[in-house]
């Protein structure tokens, strides 16, 4: 027998805010958190805007010795998982902590910080690189240091697959509970990756935006838009509990959402532009909808990977036409508004689908402006939409090919 899965808590830091609240209170009003980069000197980078997390203070999460040996992208993974354990109501005494998993990804570890332990073997000599360095940037280090923080004893893996790493987390958790290996897993993503080997990395390679004709940094994410021109590079983090529903049951914990499918799949294709019509991204969407036991009829919104590239919206586009023919469910890009979050992108979309079914809003797809005659379907423009949200889809696509979909419901 498969168990039924629910979601019973959430937590997030993202370009909008340190706080779940803050992000959605933000998305709901089409803000964006996109600004000129301050985190490092980016005057000589090709571009200097990005989705920063701003304001956080890690010595809110953890003790200040702690947060020294933990990389930003650590730190920002320990903060949404007690965001997320604290919303589920969860405490030890509650569970067994061999029957608790942690499933938390990231795309490019600690990235930062292997830049500064380069500078220092360049600069200074062997001898000067931190004896931390290791376990300092490995990216397992994000779900390790969660469980550490948390005592959780039960099944710790760290997924690494690039722009789709957060919703494999979270399907894969998804699995170990349906099959009864564990009681209750926080899963999700966390990336900080605003560093000047990355932007020059991405930018090289023709991915990122360098800009919109106004100048203006919070117009140059704007995924299905005909104008678009790259992804805005962003930071921060995602991490949802979810539980068997005998568990969440048991211990009267509130049900957010329930999570019924999950489809994955790769194009075998390129390193890094997707198949053409999106055709993995399809297999994956067909996957995920038979394992809910539902119909492409059933999906009232779609959350999509929608990063503001001229290939991937179009591929896009099409797989959903694809999938779902010419009854294709509203379609929005959160993107728009926080820029490319990488390993962590997936994690905070699905807490974005879980936010609009419990509230019943579609978030908008701002910065759209100008129609691309490839790319024709309902990407609710600029303004957040109120209607019944019963069924979700969150589709992410990665370098590699990879492809995850996740199907949420609204719990009954």
């Amino acid at each position: 027998m498969k168990h039924r899965v629910v979601v019973t808590g959430l937590g997030a830091l993202t370009p909008l805010g340190t706080s779940v609240d803050q992000f959605w209170s933000a998305i709901q009003e089409g803000q964006s958190g996109i600004g000129p980069i301050t985190l490092v000197d980016a005057s000589a980078l090709p571009v200097q805007f990005a989705g920063e997390v701003k304001g956080f203070d890690p010595t809110l999460y953890m003790d200040r010795k702690e947060a020294k040996r933990s990389a930003r992208f650590t730190q920002f993974a320990i903060a949404a998982a007690k965001q997320a354990w604290e919303n589920a109501g969860l405490s030890l005494d509650q569970v067994d902590p061999e029957r608790v998993g942690v499933f938390i990804g990231s795309g490019m570890g600690g990235l930062d910080v292997i830049e500064e332990e380069v500078g220092k073997l360049r600069d200074k000599g062997a001898s000067r690189v931190s004896p931390f360095l290791i376990p300092t940037v490995i990216v397992n280090m994000a779900g390790g240091n969660v469980a550490i923080q948390l005592g959780l004893k039960g099944p710790n893996l760290c997924h690494v697959s690039a722009c789709s790493t957060g919703a494999h987390a979270i399907g894969d958790a998804f699995r170990q509970l349906q099959y009864g290996s564990v009681d209750v897993m926080l899963a999700g993503g966390t990336e900080a990756s605003i560093t000047p080997l990355a932007i020059a990395g991405f930018a090289a390679a023709k991915a990122l935006s360098l800009g919109h004709a106004s100048g203006d940094p919070t117009k140059a994410s704007r995924p299905f838009d005909a104008e678009r021109n790259g992804f805005v590079m962003a930071e921060g983090a995602g991490v949802v509990v979810l539980e068997t529903l005998e568990h969440a049951q048991k211990r009267g914990a509130k049900i957010l959402a329930e999570v019924v499918g999950y489809g994955m799949s790769d194009d075998a294709h390129h390193i890094t532009s997707p198949a053409p019509e999106g055709e993995g991204a399809q297999r994956a969407m067909r996957l995920a909808l038979k394992d809910a036991g539902l119909t492409a009829a059933d999906v009232s919104y779609i959350n999509a990977h929608g990063t503001s590239t001229e290939a991937n919206d179009k591929y896009e586009s099409a797989a959903y036409q694809g999938v779902f023919g010419d009854q294709v469910p509203p379609v929005s890009s959160t993107k728009s508004m926080i820029g490319h979050l990488l390993g962590a992108a997936g994690a905070v979309e699905a807490i974005t689908c879980v936010l609009a079914i419990r509230d019943g809003v579609m978030p908008p797809t701002i910065n759209y402006e100008n129609p691309d005659p490839e790319c024709k379907l309902d990407y609710i423009p600029n303004q957040a939409r109120k209607a019944p949200v019963n069924v979700c889809m969150s589709n992410n696509m990665g370098f590699g090919g990879h492809n995850a979909s996740l199907v949420i419901r609204k719990f009954q």
